[in-house]
């Protein structure tokens, strides 16, 4: 009988890659000229994957959000990683805006990944293994038609596919 092939789809963020986007934010905070005087702030929390933005106003917020986004494109994250919540009023008329970077695959998108793949009545397998899922089958062409598919579905997330073998 012939071995399965299988592979592994994730969902994970180079966090070093959105330090450094974070870094290169705050930098042109205080060097840009329509942002300079505006006393906004932008932090990172590695353990909590947790970006906050501080700002005077709405708008100003939405600014320095868009300036990460620029940073985050260039050095290849993708923006479906992080995920806004609504702008809450802070202390003297202020604005927070806080990011989650989205770590991993949450149950609800592993199973709808799981339903979307046995509704293409292919030859595979799907297991979910915590925030993560496994593909296997006995054909490795079965398996590049699964990855094309997930390329082509949108599940709010960036999926990447490792472990192939």
């Amino acid at each position: 009988m012939a071995k399965d092939s299988s592979f592994d789809v994730v969902s994970t963020v180079d966090m070093q890659e959105v330090d450094n986007a974070v870094q290169q934010t705050a930098r042109e905070l205080t060097q840009r000229y329509d942002l300079k005087a505006t006393n906004s702030t932008i932090e990172l929390s590695k353990a909590d994957g947790i970006i906050t933005i501080a700002a005077p106003s709405e708008f100003v917020a939405s600014q320095v959000s868009d300036v990460l986004a620029g940073r985050l494109v260039k050095r290849s994250v993708d923006l479906k990683a992080v995920r806004w919540d609504k702008p809450q009023q802070a202390s003297g008329g202020s604005v927070r805006l806080i990011g989650r970077l989205v770590m991993g695959i949450d149950q609800d998108v592993a199973k709808k990944i799981g339903k979307d793949l046995r509704d293409l009545k292919l030859k595979c397998k799907v297991n979910v293994e915590g925030d993560k899922l496994r593909v296997s089958s006995a054909s490795k062409d079965v398996l590049q038609q699964v990855i094309g598919f997930l390329k082509e579905s949108d599940y709010g997330i960036p999926l990447q596919y490792v472990n192939y073998r």
